[in-house]
């Protein structure tokens, strides 16, 4: 019997019912398949501020550290939503992946044949949607130096850095590459070239990476016409790779092609043991979502599936992973939708019934 230490972390909003259904699937995981998960939870967010003064604890960190993987909910909320406070809770996902050197943010977008309807976007664009979008983490606007605020005679002012180095690009790009080998072969940069020095050496730095990879082709396309692209013609992507402020933006949008956030699962990967396996933090993209948090509202499939993404990148478990995406793909056939992808005359559930569901079909 394998045991796997998992640090869960469920934050602010919805944040603690959506982690509530995925370690009920977990669960079920360690039944079927005979593995044992030891969790340990830690307090982050905006919960950490009211109990701490501070969103990201040291002492949290060392137990991710310890940890097989980290478990991420959600944080953040109305209570603590002043831009210029000195501590705000997005600091423990910024935080968290600075400290354990996570790199690369992967977000895959794959639109389910039975939520096609659902999108706003016409059926026929949707057909064939299966993309990664892959997001550079560590660097740009959110952590580059100078970054202040400050009032002169002119009145309020504000600067934030945009700057990448050679590595922080290639390492990326070599992700991007090497999982592309693994899919349909095809990766498409996307930059702001035509404007941005940081743009060029993306551009430069992506072509050499990319002779690496003979067999691989890629494509190198402005952010402005991506996001074009991405509700013109989805299907034409494979792996997206992009500096971490596009990526953020992007993804959002790939989102709506799935037909809500709530379908979004993402993992935030590092550097890989020779077994492609290594710490990652796993979240759902939409957020803490405080308008809907303690109705039973929110969608659990996107937390979900990035325990999916862990049992498969971290734990190195693709089978128990493929189990979990099964249930998923199976409860969706089967009709069942919470209220973010229920149309008319859909069979509405709520969270814990769909966390039940998909944990029953393991």
């Amino acid at each position: 019997m394998a045991t796997f230490r998992i640090l869960v972390t469920p934050g602010d909003g919805i944040g603690p019912e959506v982690m509530e259904e995925a370690l009920k699937v977990l669960g079920r995981v360690q039944q079927r398949f005979g593995h044992e998960f030891v969790y340990d939870e830690e307090t982050i967010g905006g919960a950490a501020i009211d109990r701490y003064g501070v969103a990201l604890r040291p002492e949290t960190i060392a137990k991710a550290k310890a940890s097989d993987a980290v478990l991420f909910g959600a944080v953040g909320g109305p209570k603590w939503d002043d831009p210029r406070a000195s501590v705000r809770p997005e600091d423990a996902i910024l935080g968290m992946r600075k400290q354990l050197g996570l790199f690369a943010n992967l977000r895959p977008v794959r639109v389910a044949p039975e939520l096609i309807g659902e999108s706003t976007l016409k059926p026929e664009v949707l057909q064939g949607v299966d993309m990664v979008v892959i997001r550079e983490l560590t660097g740009g606007l959110y952590f580059g130096k100078p970054k202040r605020r400050w009032e002169n005679a002119e009145g309020r002012q504000a600067v934030d850095t945009l700057r990448y180095s050679e590595r922080e690009v290639a390492r990326v790009c070599h992700v991007a590459f090497q999982l592309a080998r693994q899919r349909r072969k095809k990766v498409t940069s996307v930059d702001k070239a035509n404007v941005l020095r940081t743009g060029q050496l993306w551009r430069e730095v992506a072509t050499e990476v990319g002779k690496q990879y003979p067999d691989v082709e890629l494509e190198h396309i402005l952010v402005d016409a991506c996001a074009m692209y991405l509700v013109r013609r989805p299907a034409s992507f494979d792996v997206i790779v992009t500096e971490n402020m596009f990526g953020d933006i992007l993804t959002d949008e790939a989102a709506m092609l799935a037909g809500s956030m709530g379908m979004m699962p993402s993992a935030s990967l590092g550097r890989r043991r020779k077994d492609g396996t290594g710490i990652g933090l796993y979240e759902p993209i939409h957020g803490s979502a405080p308008d809907i948090a303690g109705q039973g509202k929110a969608n659990p499939l996107a937390m979900i599936l990035s325990a999916a993404m862990m049992l498969r990148l971290s734990l190195g478990l693709d089978r128990e992973a493929k189990a979990v995406e099964d249930a998923v793909d199976a409860v969706i056939r089967e009709g069942l939708r919470t209220p973010d992808i229920a149309g008319p005359g859909a069979k509405v559930v709520d969270t814990r019934t769909m966390g039940s569901a998909v944990a029953e079909r393991i």
